[in-house]
């Protein structure tokens, strides 16, 4: 069955380019939800006035990866622990948030928070927004695909390129083969 997730976890890109190394995953587009402005642009959510977080929407074939995987490959590849902020990118709009398309999405992502806190699988608690998807939008055209486009662009050799290292090191098991 063909499903859908929505994460945030800083830049689209980022999110973007570490879900496009997974076998299942049918499509990642960049995007932003949980705002207040219609039809937000980049520059406005970067403004970090509009409410929205820089989120992928993921598509995924749950015969081949399920929504438990793909909760565990957003833990694992950012810092859940940190409001606002992801490394140098700091605002709302690089939140940490699974916001869920089900009431199943909700349960998983709330029990799988409170399993890694409890374990104090990190130094701080999780501060991961749980709320559930309302519009999402897709961001313009320059945005899709960026670290495909873009590998040697400097945001995406020292920013993206670990993460997505650390996804073929972590999760040699899920990647398009």
């Amino acid at each position: 069955m063909i499903k859908k997730a929505t994460f945030g976890a800083g830049c689209f890109w980022c999110i973007e380019a570490v879900f496009q190394q997974l076998e299942g995953v049918k499509s990642v587009v960049s995007g932003y939800t949980g705002g207040k402005v219609k039809d937000p642009t980049y520059r406005e959510v970067c403004g970090g006035r509009t409410g929205h977080a820089e989120v992928a929407q993921i598509t995924y074939d749950e015969s081949i990866i399920s929504f438990d995987e793909l909760l565990e490959v957003f833990w694992k590849t950012h810092d859940p622990t940190t409001l606002n902020r992801q490394g140098a990118d700091v605002g709302t709009q690089y939140r940490s948030a699974v916001f869920y398309h089900d009431q199943e999405q909700k349960e998983k992502a709330e029990s799988y928070k409170k399993k890694l806190n409890e374990a104090k699988a990190f130094d701080d608690p999780i501060v991961t927004e749980i709320a559930p998807l309302t519009v999402f939008y897709e961001a313009e055209t320059q945005h899709q695909d960026y670290y495909k486009n873009n590998p040697d662009q400097p945001y995406c050799a020292i920013v993206i390129r670990p993460k997505v290292e650390k996804v073929k090191r972590v999760f040699a098991d899920k990647l398009v083969k």
